[in-house]
């Protein structure tokens, strides 16, 4: 075969029969490295980008304010001794320390527990925060994890427990930090005053009372690694809670103390021997901080503290430590008194009881009950009240004393007696407890003769803007409040100068300030202000006093002389019940009633109103709403003179057992200068007071006393207005044996069978309150 050769000319291609280069091929490993590399240079401008964004979030996120109730210092509340305490104001229960109170034991097996690097790192975690990053991602969610104390104390200080990397990584940025702004003692030192420990515990200190009942400075090794435990879980590991709890306590408490001998903190042996048993825990207290007459005591303290000027920050979590004028045993005795005197049957849903005691001189509230348990009720009868009834007298007393009358004066005591305008005013019912057409103003305080104390309240120009301005002076609040007498402002309802029947108490008055108005009289006429709080130290350990100050408001001799007519009350009137009190006493029954007209009313409360040199005391019966009928059969017997009275002497018995026997100055007898319009004119100059049934205990002290008697009144002679005294020939002076040591027998007095009848008006139609024919 013969080849063949190509035709001459220039030789054509198709583009598909292009002759193919070859190219060098990438092996596997090439292909391997390109992509590494690729994924190093994302990493490396990642990382550069997240650095450059973490630098921004620094720059940018600021230290944020601190979280208050986290820095927030429990308050405390003290009764009179200043130790026993009453109950506390806080929004967390925490009392903070400082790190060298805290033993070393403690710091130790909390850095064990829960940051082993913590006084080396930075404040992060670095690989704490990769393993919580797995988890989370893992899980799903962010779950947290990862943090070192700093970080901790980071998040409940400044921030809060939400779930998220947004709240992570702000963490983060604050911890870096804090870290540069605070050493590590002052972190630890905050971490361990701030953290939640269980047991409604904030702060180690408040942790070391709740779980055994002893301050910090005192813990134990096994106590310290108790309390680093439980914050890995604070009502999981609380062994209160059961077996299962106290299971898991156990299983961190060891591993807390290995971790300890691991780390040098202790020797093995100490764990070895601290794992055996867990210590002993305090029995869990039941909350009860306002169970009781706790909740009313705490109710006037926050009060008091508000008008003073502080605030509620400061109340609930400025540390203050507050000491009351509280006796812790005579609100004891108050309280057995109550339960001892009151009537069987009755429910205290029903019946309320209000007492108070107040110290003549210094206008301190040492004990009052306020009637329910304040869980149960949050109305407090002894600063809410009720009406007065013929408690108000005494101050008509010392009003017409003042306005020129006196004791000799005589006054209508006849009933039914119409006034002038037709008011039409009973004693007591229909044609009884008829006294005459004229009775000494002693007769009718110890009887309480309703148609004597409206003749004396009008025979006296403006006489009842006289009365209210004496009961005012002496201690009954305003309807509103008073700059120039301050003191407990309990609303008094109805408490005017132009009601024209004031004597007869329509007004609404707490016993609180009742019982302070009749300390006035204990105190030779010179009013304290009635008060709960006598000191507040705050945060700083600066002392705020109680400035205890007293005023003269009525006179030296019309007190003597008004003294002596409430001793007629107790010696041989209305509160004969209070003479088992076996010293020296003065005081006021009070009936009042309520309605809308003479034939619809009810007796709405019950009094008495008494004192010693040393305690004046109030007790006032109300039911329902402070309104509801004690008539009608459904207390045994509601005038003033029985229960009250008895409640009254109970309490006093208990409060005054171990004082000494003190008496009431003797009367002046003020000679009076005005006659009496409402007795048709005539002034008794020559009355004789009769010789009481149940001689007086005080109105002669014996020679031991009058040393301490004209001791006492160098004072008040001072400040006496003279006044002609009468002689012995015209207005003799009752001769009266001293006071007895024993505690005298009160004379029987039946039970009432009829209920008080209300003074009748004719036009137009009042319903003054009223006090029945008392014993």
């Amino acid at each position: 075969m013969t080849n063949q050769r190509r035709a001459p000319g220039k030789a054509v291609t198709s583009r598909s029969g292009k002759q193919k280069q070859n190219k060098p091929q990438r092996t596997r490993g090439q292909k391997v490295r390109r992509v590494l590399l690729w994924i190093a240079a994302l990493g490396l401008g990642g990382l550069l980008a997240g650095l450059i964004a973490f630098i921004a979030l620094y720059v940018m996120i600021d230290i944020p304010e601190e979280n208050e109730e986290f820095k927030s210092e429990t308050s405390f509340v003290y009764y009179a001794d200043g130790s026993s305490e009453v109950g506390k104001f806080a929004k967390q229960n925490r009392v903070p320390v400082s790190l060298d109170e805290m033993p070393q034991t403690l710091q130790d097996a909390v850095v064990a527990a829960e940051n082993k690097s913590f006084w080396t790192d930075s404040g992060l975690d670095p690989k704490g925060i990769v393993r919580a990053a797995f988890s989370n991602a893992k899980a799903g969610q962010t779950v947290g994890g990862g943090s070192t104390i700093t970080q901790q104390y980071v998040k409940i200080l400044y921030l809060s427990s939400e779930r998220s990397m947004t709240r992570k990584v702000k963490e983060a940025i604050v911890s870096l930090k804090i870290q540069r702004e605070m050493d590590k003692r002052e972190i630890l030192e905050g971490y361990l005053n701030t953290i939640f420990f269980g047991r409604r515990a904030y702060g180690v200190q408040a942790a070391s009372r709740a779980y055994f009942n002893t301050d910090v400075e005192d813990l134990t090794l096994k106590q310290s690694a108790v309390l680093a435990s439980v914050l890995n879980s604070p009502n999981g590991m609380d062994p209160s809670n059961g077996d299962d709890a106290k299971a898991e306590l156990k299983e961190r408490y060891q591993y807390t103390l290995n971790r300890m001998a691991a780390d040098g903190m202790i020797t093995q042996a100490e764990a070895d021997k601290a794992k055996a048993k867990l210590p002993k825990f305090a029995k869990v207290k039941t909350e009860n901080t306002y169970g009781g007459q706790r909740g009313h005591m705490l109710k006037l303290v926050r009060d008091e503290l508000l008008r003073e000027g502080y605030t509620d920050e400061q109340i609930d979590g400025g540390g203050l430590r507050v000491t009351t004028t509280f006796d812790k045993q005579m609100m004891a005795d108050i309280e057995e008194a109550v339960a001892e005197q009151r009537p069987e049957g009755l429910s205290d849903a029903d019946l309320h009881i209000g007492a108070a005691t107040v110290e003549p001189g210094t206008g301190a509230l040492k004990a009052f009950f306020g009637g329910q348990d304040y869980l149960e009720s949050q109305i407090n009868w002894a600063a809410t009240g009720g009406m007065a009834g013929s408690t108000m007298k005494a101050f008509t007393v010392a009003a017409a004393l003042e306005d020129g009358y006196s004791l000799n004066d005589y006054f209508q005591g006849y009933s039914p007696y119409v006034f002038r305008g037709g008011l039409k005013v009973n004693n007591a019912g229909e044609g009884s407890h008829d006294m005459g057409t004229s009775v000494s103003m002693i007769t009718a305080t110890a009887n309480s003769l309703n148609t004597a104390f409206v003749d004396m309240s009008d025979s006296m120009t403006d006489g009842p803007k006289k009365i209210y301005k004496v009961a005012r002076a002496a201690g009954i609040s305003p309807e509103e409040r008073s700059e120039k007498y301050p003191g407990i402002p309990t609303r008094s309802v109805d408490f005017n100068p132009e009601d024209s029947l004031i004597t007869l108490g329509k007004a609404r008055i707490s016993p609180v300030n009742m019982a302070n108005a009749y300390a006035t009289f204990a105190n030779d006429g010179k009013r304290a202000d009635v008060h709960v709080v006598s000191k507040v130290v705050d945060e700083a350990g600066e002392t705020w006093e109680r400035d205890k100050k007293t005023r003269r408001v009525i006179d030296s001799d019309v007190n003597n002389d008004t003294i002596h007519a409430l001793q007629q009350v107790v010696n041989q009137g209305s509160g004969r019940k209070a003479l088992a009190l076996g010293r020296p006493a003065a005081g006021k029954t009070g009936t009042a009633t309520a309605g809308s007209d003479s034939d619809n009313t009810h007796v709405s409360s019950s009094w008495f109103v008494g004192f010693t040199p040393q305690y004046s005391t109030a007790v006032m019966y109300v039911r329902g709403d402070g309104d509801d009928p004690l008539d009608g059969g459904w207390m045994p017997s509601y005038y003033g003179g029985t229960y009250p009275a008895a409640t009254w002497t109970a309490a006093m018995q208990r409060i005054q057992s171990q004082l000494p026997v003190e008496r009431f100055p003797s009367p002046s007898w003020v000679d009076g200068n005005k006659s009496n319009p409402g007795s048709g004119g005539r002034t008794y100059s020559t009355w004789t007071p009769r010789p009481s049934a149940n001689p007086e205990p005080s109105a002669e002290p014996d020679s031991e006393d009058k040393g301490k008697e004209k001791e006492k009144g160098k004072e008040k002679d001072k400040e006496k207005k003279p006044s002609a005294r009468p002689s012995p020939t015209s207005t003799p002076k009752p001769t009266v044996p001293p006071a007895p040591t024993q505690t005298p027998t009160p004379t029987p007095t039946p039970t009432p069978t009829a209920p008080p009848v209300e003074p009748t008006p004719t036009t137009p139609p009042v319903s003054p309150p009223e006090e029945g024919p008392e014993e």
